[in-house]
């Protein structure tokens, strides 16, 4: 059974990222869906709620498991057993940054491959930290991320500006 392992924040969750989840699920007899933590990022979501959206997100494509990790992504690949990491690049930008994370995880992992996927033309400008600033100042990101994503981001606002 060949697995793949997509990692990242998801905070939130976006349609971009759930493009390359479909679209790994059909090529992938598994994808797990990983939630890390990021020490560089300030999350609008706990881990626990990320899950849970994802969970939500995902939860009509049979081949999808949702787990969530602490430390080393080359950690979780061996903890879950993955036989692959699956990154997004939407622009050419992100490829220096996810070819040396690449390189890295090969390092730390011998036979560790990195698999990249570009998202669907109408995703490829879409990053979580984009959402989370044009919500933040009231503005409509609700066709960048799933619905229950923006119910979810919209009371998680209402809650802070209380």
């Amino acid at each position: 059974m060949k697995s793949v392992l997509y990692p990242g924040s998801f905070d939130p969750p976006t349609n971009g990222h759930l493009d390359l989840v479909q679209r790994a699920s059909n090529l992938f007899d598994r994808v797990i869906v990983a939630i890390g933590t990021n020490i560089e990022k300030h999350p609008m979501f706990s881990p626990e709620e990320r899950v849970e959206l994802m969970c939500e997100c995902c939860r009509d494509i049979g081949n999808v498991e949702v787990v969530s990790f602490d430390g080393l992504t080359v950690n979780a690949l061996e903890r879950y057993r993955g036989n692959a990491i699956l990154r997004g690049l939407r622009a050419f930008s992100d490829f220096e940054y996810e070819l040396q994370m690449a390189l890295m995880n090969r390092s730390l992992k011998d036979g560790c491959e990195t698999i990249f996927m570009m998202p669907t033309a109408n995703n490829s400008f879409v990053s979580s930290s984009m959402v989370k600033i044009a919500a933040y100042h009231r503005g409509d990101f609700s066709q960048h991320v799933p619905s229950a994503v923006a119910t979810a981001m919209h009371k998680k606002i209402m809650e802070n500006s209380r």
